[in-house]
């Protein structure tokens, strides 16, 4: 079979195809027989050598959200799950033909999904759930989702929508986004690239502030943020897509007006509160049957041609889910 590795850090040329034996599955594994596999921004800065909270061991394959149909099964693994297909959340070495996986790492992928958009409902989609939840949202509060157009975002500024919130504002970098945003339902779009783009925000909450912040990019965004907070809001950081390196500067002081600012990581939540994780989980697949929330993807790309797969994501330019296609 075909797999996808790079031995050292770099630009997305690094990324090469080679060639490997379709892998048994082990006690509890499924093998599953890849359609379709997300790439992240997490997937480049790995790549790069410049992922926050984790580097990997060269050579790397990186690990994704694939889906597929289950082929074989190993010891343990009822013989029912043959022929299945699923997705797989974060599988090990995905990037390939075949992957296997921890049975528990599947989830049946959803009536009317294709591959391309079922791979969202693996770890982008859960995260912009739990993000959502963390932010404690409720109907008739205002949320200001920024990175709107991103495979979380704007998974997360649905989910925000039906939830009940007013308004929903959804930060974009171009009149493209901005487009595709307002197309999700966002009532306000606002360019973040701009320096007044906090006066736009200003204007849709008023003296009030922003109820919920959802920040998956970083940087000095989040020092705007804690501005922009109304007393008791929330903010949410999950994620540092827009420049991993960044170190905002935060001050006690900032969140003297009853202001609260909380991290959200899924290997916590999934090591802490595995159960918080599953009703998460049901809560998306849930939404997404009642068609509340549809993943969108922004390109499929041939698993040969993974590079421009990489510089679609690196470049910030796709609106939606950039998908591999082996």
């Amino acid at each position: 079979m075909r797999i996808v590795r790079y031995h050292e850090f770099g630009p997305s040329g690094v990324l090469r195809i080679e060639q490997a034996h379709i892998p048994t599955p082990g006690p509890g594994d499924v093998l599953v027989r890849v359609e379709a596999v997300g790439v992240d921004q997490a997937d480049v800065q790995r790549r790069r050598g410049e992922h926050p909270l984790s580097v990997p061991v060269l050579p790397a394959c990186p690990a994704a959200d694939a889906v597929g149909t289950v082929e074989a099964v190993g010891p343990g693994v009822p013989g029912a799950w043959v022929g299945e297909r699923v997705v797989v959340w974060k599988a090990q070495n995905a990037y390939a033909d075949y992957v296997t996986a921890p049975v528990e790492r599947c989830i049946p992928v959803p009536d009317g999904l294709d591959a391309g958009q079922a791979t969202v409902v693996g770890s982008t989609g859960r995260v912009a759930m739990q993000v959502v939840n963390t932010g404690q949202l409720r109907a008739g509060e205002s949320v200001l989702v920024h990175g709107a157009a991103g495979a979380v975002g704007h998974m997360a500024l649905q989910i925000a929508k039906a939830r009940g919130a007013r308004p929903v504002i959804a930060t974009a970098s171009s009149s493209e986004k901005l487009d595709f945003v307002r197309s999700l339902g966002a009532d306000i779009a606002v360019d973040y690239s701009r320096a007044d783009w906090t006066q736009h925000v200003g204007k849709a909450v008023g003296d009030r502030g922003v109820d919920v912040i959802l920040n998956g990019i970083g940087g000095q965004l989040l020092e705007r943020d804690v501005e922009l907070l109304a007393p008791y809001g929330r903010l949410v950081f999950y994620g540092a897509a827009g420049d991993p390196t960044a170190r905002p500067t935060l001050s006690f002081l900032d969140v003297l007006g009853m202001k609260y600012v909380t991290g959200f990581s899924m290997a916590t939540l999934l090591r802490h509160r595995p159960d918080l994780a599953e009703a998460g989980t049901r809560q998306l697949l849930g939404v997404v049957a009642t068609g509340d929330v549809r993943p969108v993807v922004a390109a499929r790309v041939p698993l040969l041609d993974v590079a421009r797969a990489h510089d679609l994501v690196e470049s910030r330019t796709s609106c939606g889910r950039v998908v591999l296609v082996p």
